[in-house]
């Protein structure tokens, strides 16, 4: 197992109003993430405020941490910035609340020209694997990715600027 690396949020906090990532979005995850060689990694304390039924986390609070992850696995992996085009989430067992942090991991597994393919699983606080996804998202070349969807290039989330 390799080591993880903390990889840093380097978008504008006052700005980034991301549900995912956005630091001062008092409703969002904020999620912040880690990396190895090979897969992103994300731990998210649940909150009842994102519970379906009672004390299991809703469903599409699991696919947005799916998604979430696998837009950071663009970023990180593929060196720009893309947008979801497919996402199929596979929901294996309810995510309990009360199990404690969720861990995500997301893995780049295949960057052609326009379009990534990431897989992507959630763990529950116990280690059970209660959901994954297949994504593929539409990338763009890291030119157009700095001007349209303010990726700052790959070496921003290591440095501070």
């Amino acid at each position: 197992m390799t080591q993880r690396r903390k990889i840093r949020n380097p978008f504008n906090a006052d700005q980034n109003m991301c549900f995912g990532c956005g630091p001062n979005n008092h409703a969002g995850l904020k999620l912040t993430f880690e990396e190895d060689d090979r897969k992103l990694f994300a731990t998210w304390d649940p909150d009842p405020c994102f519970q379906g039924y009672i004390n299991v986390l809703h469903g599409g609070i699991i696919a947005t941490l799916l998604d979430e992850a696998g837009a950071w696995c663009i970023y990180i992996k593929a060196g720009t910035a893309g947008v979801t085009s497919s996402m199929t989430v596979r929901y294996l067992k309810p995510v309990h609340i009360s199990k404690g942090r969720i861990t995500v991991e997301a893995e780049l597994l295949e960057k052609k020209e326009k379009n990534a393919l990431i897989t992507a699983v959630l763990r529950d606080g116990e280690g059970r694997l209660c959901a994954e996804a297949d994504l593929d998202y539409f990338i763009y070349p890291e030119k157009i990715a700095m001007g349209r969807y303010y990726y700052p290039g790959k070496e921003a989330f290591y440095h501070a600027e």
